[in-house]
């Protein structure tokens, strides 16, 4: 590339929209390559090893903690289009970093914010759309239902838009229970299994871009796949396309013997989410629509 293209390159990336991403991780990288085109990407990692990693994907690093407010101060204004992609922290009741963030957001900015699907607690293993009231039954839910509170507060009294997507287990070729399976670590046993909901990390990245752009105000949505599939059935799954054991079936009461709280917390909860609003409003169609049609091309390289 000649200077003069280079020097026209750079005035174009100037003159684009701001967007700030919070929590760039393994699913916000994933969105850069879309981002890029359309905006000048700010990214915050609390990393500075990660700042050439960030560039080399065409965003520009900012180095800033959630943790830490003196740090944020110079996001203050940065950006006016926000993707909140960080989780809260490991304790408390409440979801501090998004309280931190939420103070240095501008009036009028737009934000989408990633939660989790943890949020409703266990359903039963009922199918259920957006407007099932959360019921969070874990201190990491409860997190999760106080940051999307202190968000809506946030949009209302700043005249912002914002978007909720709840998010339920994200998998990928490099996201597989591969360790789970090789350590012969027991699943429920058929009868006592738990609904689980899944999608992929390139969907989620493409359904987080597509939120921006054609999400409704003070929306939540269902950021799930189509497949209907019990804890035990994925874990099957998985082993199957991998030639790895299946994992051994164990009763709850058993079950709780030999796994951490942590884990048995995952097998308590059953629910199924409709994905409907998802296609209707975001115009999303996933790349792997099921678990099953990603595992069928893991098969096959094989």
């Amino acid at each position: 590339m000649n200077k003069i293209s280079l020097q026209k390159n750079r005035r174009q990336t100037f003159r684009r929209p701001r967007l700030l991403i919070i929590g760039c991780g393994d699913v916000g990288m994933r969105m850069l390559p879309l981002l890029t085109p359309h905006f000048r990407v700010f990214a915050v990692t609390s990393q500075p090893a990660r700042c050439a990693e960030l560039r080399a994907l065409g965003a520009q690093p900012v180095v800033a903690d959630l943790d830490q407010p003196a740090s944020l101060r110079r996001l203050r204004g940065l950006a006016h289009t926000v993707l909140h992609l960080a989780p809260p922290a490991a304790q408390g009741v409440q979801d501090v970093r998004t309280r931190h963030l939420c103070a240095i957001l501008p009036e009028r900015a737009q934000v989408v914010y990633v939660s989790t699907t943890g949020v409703y607690g266990d359903c039963g293993g009922a199918r259920f759309d957006e407007t099932r009231p959360v019921a969070p039954s874990t201190p990491r839910a409860r997190r999760r239902v106080d940051a999307e509170q202190v968000l809506r507060q946030w949009a209302l009294h700043a005249n912002g838009k914002l978007a909720i997507l709840r998010v339920p287990g994200i998998y990928a070729a490099e996201r597989l229970p591969l360790a789970r399976l090789q350590a012969a670590t027991p699943a429920l046993s058929a009868d006592e299994d738990v609904h689980t909901n899944h999608i992929h990390a390139d969907d989620l990245a493409r359904i987080v871009v597509a939120a921006l752009f054609r999400a409704r105000p003070q929306r939540i949505y269902h950021a799930v796949d189509d497949s209907a599939m019990k804890m035990g059935e994925y874990f099957d799954a998985v082993a199957d396309a991998c030639a790895l054991p299946r994992p051994p079936r164990l009763p709850r009461a058993e079950l709780r013997q030999v796994v951490t709280p942590a884990l048995l917390s995952f097998m308590s909860e059953s629910r199924q989410l409709d994905n409907r609003r998802l296609r209707r409003e975001l115009g999303v169609r996933l790349r792997y629509p099921t678990v099953q049609a990603f595992l069928q091309q893991v098969g096959r390289r094989a």
